[in-house]
């Protein structure tokens, strides 16, 4: 039988019998899931701890749970960011639930010049959180991927250009990157970056890497980069 694995936040402390209050996680398994006692699910708080739990009882307001074992943690082997020019509202979920599969730790969404604009709101950044933290609780990952408010390409530049090493997916003589480095990639939009974008990455040295011999979707692009600097 598969098991549920469910991301606990940090407000909810996993400790070895318990009694748990959580309202969202409630009305999943009990309306959604209609867990009964006896059945195992797991818990995870996204830093340190996995756990498989039994359900010892469960009412509308409350589940006791018990600890049955430690979990080992599957976390992604390099630290990926992924900065993605802005597309329309269904391909960015796609792009976020995908990347999380496949292990970026970081999405940086980038407003650039052909990018799409229509929606910069604060419940659509809300909505991304959601969407990523869904995908790690199925695909089994122990942590959740970061997501932050969409920001220039010139500040991800000037903010990022010291902390990792940046490439930009583009045809062309790749650039080299060590096992080890934290890795940003920029993914352009579907119009492709604007010859003054092309200008700042050349004007910072940012180096390309190639993924394919044909033009990509931005969505597509933005899998496949992730995935070949992920292997």
């Amino acid at each position: 039988m598969k098991l549920h694995r469910f991301y606990s936040g940090e407000d909810i402390e996993l400790r070895s019998d318990f009694w748990l209050h959580d309202p969202n996680l409630l009305s999943q398994w009990n309306r959604v899931l209609r867990f009964r006692p006896g059945q195992k699910i797991v818990l995870f708080d996204g830093k340190e701890t996995d756990r498989l739990y039994e359900i010892e009882e469960i009412n509308d307001k409350e589940v006791h749970l018990r600890l049955v074992t430690e979990m080992s943690r599957q976390t992604p082997k390099r630290e990926v960011y992924l900065f993605w020019s802005l597309l329309k509202k269904d391909k960015n979920e796609w792009v976020l639930q995908k990347c999380t599969e496949i292990g970026v730790s970081n999405f940086v969404p980038i407003i650039s010049d052909r990018c799409d604009k229509t929606d910069l709101s604060d419940s659509r950044l809300e909505r991304w959180k959601k969407i990523v933290t869904e995908a790690a609780e199925q695909c089994g990952r122990s942590d959740i991927p970061e997501v932050r408010a969409p920001i220039k390409l010139t500040t991800a530049i000037e903010e990022y250009h010291s902390k990792i090493k940046l490439l930009v997916c583009e045809q062309g003589e790749e650039g080299k990157f060590a096992e080890n480095d934290k890795i940003g990639i920029f993914i352009g939009p579907e119009g492709g970056w604007s010859d003054s974008e092309k200008t700042i990455f050349d004007t910072r040295i940012i180096e390309k890497i190639n993924i394919n011999d044909f033009t990509l979707r931005a969505e597509t692009a933005s899998v496949v980069t992730s995935a070949k600097l992920l292997q």
